[in-house]
């Protein structure tokens, strides 16, 4: 199974709850515990509200640090934290003599940033309340930043959402392709990618039928959908939708009072993917979390 280039693993797979629904109330229930998990790891250390910088790289070294003269500027730190090294699709960090950058939290010198190792899991370096890791995007590589005293995570008090409804609560059926398939991902940054997918699901909604095309992000299916609410009550390019792998039958669960905004709602330091034209649904999804914030 792959996982979508862009898409960190830290967006919801593990908020996927057991879907054993047997009256509203019980179903209400569920999705507040859902929401307050979302809402949870929105705050997080490797949540969203956090992010702040995206700032990438030239070939060879960058100095980084807080002053304006460093090719990598940070919003706080040392006026000079040390170096990265772009050479050979790699990325080395350098620290600065006297100045404390952790990895693990303990003191490095260097460390290898891009490739992280066999399991993709990001290096992260730390230094006071900053932490940063690489991401690479086509063919460049960027600095993805975080503050943990970030003020967004403060100021932040929920996501504006649609109640939940059962009827927008659906069986779906994956059609499986028949031979390798793949679909053209764009995302903010314009960059297209070819992304393999399992198979489309068919489901119906208020009497018609539809289908969205899916790709794998980790064990679950990850879903790329545009509605007629956006831009109106909810995120104007789309939201993001997860289901779990389809059971022997075939079949798995649509809930879209779990469509979720995508990272880009939170912070303009994220690299979304957009909806691919054919999953753009001719109906409005009045369900799942509404716009947020301004960006």
């Amino acid at each position: 199974m792959r996982t979508l280039p862009g898409i960190t693993l830290l967006l919801v797979a593990s908020w996927l709850l057991p879907y054993t629904v047997t009256g509203q109330n019980t179903y209400t229930a569920a999705t507040q515990e859902w929401i307050q998990q979302r809402e949870d790891a929105l705050r997080s250390e490797t949540g969203w509200l956090n992010l702040a910088g995206l700032l990438w790289l030239k070939p060879g070294i960058n100095t980084v640090g807080s002053d304006p003269t460093n090719d990598v500027v940070f919003p706080k730190g040392a006026a000079f934290l040390g170096t990265f090294h772009l050479a050979d699709e790699a990325v080395n960090f350098t620290a600065a003599d006297g100045v404390s950058i952790q990895y693990e939290g303990i003191d490095i010198s260097e460390k290898r940033l891009y490739p992280s190792g066999e399991n993709g899991t990001p290096v992260v370096l730390a230094h006071q309340s900053l932490r940063w890791f690489i991401i690479r995007r086509g063919d460049r590589f960027g600095v993805r930043l975080r503050d943990l005293e970030h003020p967004a995570v403060k100021a932040f008090h929920g996501i504006d959402r649609y109640p939940p409804d059962t009827t927008w609560r659906v069986k779906a059926r994956l059609i499986a392709a028949t031979e390798e398939h793949k679909i053209p991902i764009t995302n903010v940054l314009g960059m297209t990618s070819l992304e393999t997918s399992p198979g489309y699901l068919i489901f119906d909604l208020q009497g018609k039928t539809y289908q969205l095309d899916v790709v794998w992000e980790a064990d679950e299916l990850f879903i790329l959908f545009a509605d007629e609410t956006n831009g109106e009550t909810t995120y104007a390019s789309g939201r993001f939708l997860y289901a779990a792998a389809p059971g022997p039958d075939g079949y798995t669960v649509l809930d879209f009072n779990r469509a979720i905004n995508p990272p880009c709602a939170f912070t303009k330091y994220a690299t979304c993917p957009l909806p691919p034209q054919q999953n753009r649904l001719p109906l409005a999804v009045v369900a799942g979390e509404k716009n947020f914030g301004e960006h």
